[in-house]
């Protein structure tokens, strides 16, 4: 009878342990996977990534390439800049008031482009101090002191006058070109 206690007794004890075994393999969580993991490279040589190795090899002091200056909407209406010139980008934002009026501007007595609502044009300066006029029954000025390479916004607008809209012209930013040019089309140039 002894043994057949202790055989039932292992049975049992086998039954339980097998069973134990089986429910801490469902429970228990998956071993990571082992994965290499490569030695760090000597100081001296450089380490490649996929972005890195397409790229030709610079030197440690080399400047980096910033990032664009200009959205693509903003490059393709503004087009190149000219080598050794400052670009002038006047433009005015399309709105109902004053939509009718439009103004020429000038420096000195050459008329450089056509400002209606919703219309831009640029010019390519010389650098150094330019002053720009606009005018009706009121005249407004707006200086610029241009720079070789660089990119200047003067937004136009119109205000109301005693028999005609007054223009103006005011030195803006990039953001308020771009908020403006889905409305705005490239005024023609004037001949």
């Amino acid at each position: 009878m002894t043994s057949r206690v202790f055989s039932s007794f292992a049975g049992c004890a086998l039954a339980l342990s097998l069973s134990a075994g089986i429910h801490a393999q469902e429970s228990a969580p998956a071993a990571p996977k082992e994965t290499a993991v490569p030695a760090p490279a000597p100081a001296s040589t450089p380490v490649a990534t996929p972005a890195a190795a397409a790229a030709p090899s610079k030197p440690a002091n080399a400047p980096v390439a910033e990032a664009p200056k200009y959205s693509e909407a903003v490059q393709t209406a503004i087009g190149p800049l000219v080598a050794g010139k400052g670009r002038i980008v006047f433009f005015r934002p399309s709105k109902f008031a004053g939509g009718a009026v439009s103004f020429i501007v000038r420096e000195k007595e050459k008329e450089l482009g056509k400002l209606k609502s919703g219309s831009y044009f640029i010019t390519q300066e010389t650098p150094g101090k330019h002053t720009y006029v606009v005018h009706s029954e009121a005249q407004d000025l707006t200086t610029i002191e241009v720079e070789d390479g660089e990119t200047y916004f003067v937004a136009g607008s119109i205000s109301m006058g005693f028999l005609a809209g007054h223009p103006h012209l005011n030195v803006a930013d990039l953001a308020a070109f771009e908020a403006a040019l889905p409305k705005m089309k490239l005024s023609a140039p004037l001949d």
